[in-house]
């Protein structure tokens, strides 16, 4: 049994509204077990037999059925998420920046991005692993950094989404 993190692209934001009993109930009915979400943007821990890639496809083909939206996931097993938490030089709790963690499905669109955002002004980043690309933003202008407006855009939609380092924390330490 392998212990996972699930990671919902843009639920409870633009449009789409999940309640996360509704959601956690939904993805019960998979072969998962320990099925628990995380604040109410889109975060699961599980446990299953099933690959990765397997329990990925699994959740977005449940989640287009159940909920009907083209939904995107990523999923980590529990020491990859440990081991991109560890590599992370930022701090998880700062008054001044918050620290951010943009996961990827497909490593070759997180090298792109990480290439274009080398270029942007006044932006920091790491690379964690192939699937996890750290950033930083100052505490109240997330939204309008300029790699948080890179990342937002279309291209990256369906295999992209970001997460507060607190939240990761969060789903370690739930998973433990």
């Amino acid at each position: 049994m392998t212990n996972c993190a699930v990671f919902l692209r843009g639920i409870n934001v633009g449009g789409i509204n999940i309640k996360m009993a509704e959601l956690r109930l939904a993805l019960a009915a998979l072969p998962l077990e320990n099925v628990k979400t995380l604040l109410a943007s889109g975060n699961v821990v599980c446990s299953s037999d099933a690959p990765v890639a397997e329990v990925k496809a699994l959740v977005e083909d449940c989640l287009r059925e159940k909920f009907g939206y083209d939904a995107w996931v990523v999923v980590l097993d529990q020491p990859r998420l440990k081991s991109i938490i560890e590599t992370c030089p930022y701090p998880g709790d700062d008054k001044a920046t918050h620290s951010y963690v943009t996961l990827s499905s497909q490593p070759d669109m997180l090298d792109e991005l990480e290439a274009l955002g080398r270029d942007l002004p006044a932006t920091e980043l790491r690379r964690l692993s192939p699937e996890a690309l750290a950033w930083l933003a100052p505490a109240g202008g997330t939204l309008e950094s300029p790699f948080s407006k890179l990342s937002a855009r279309a291209r990256y939609k369906s295999t992209t989404t970001t997460r507060n380092l607190r939240t990761l924390l969060k789903c370690r330490d739930a998973m433990a």
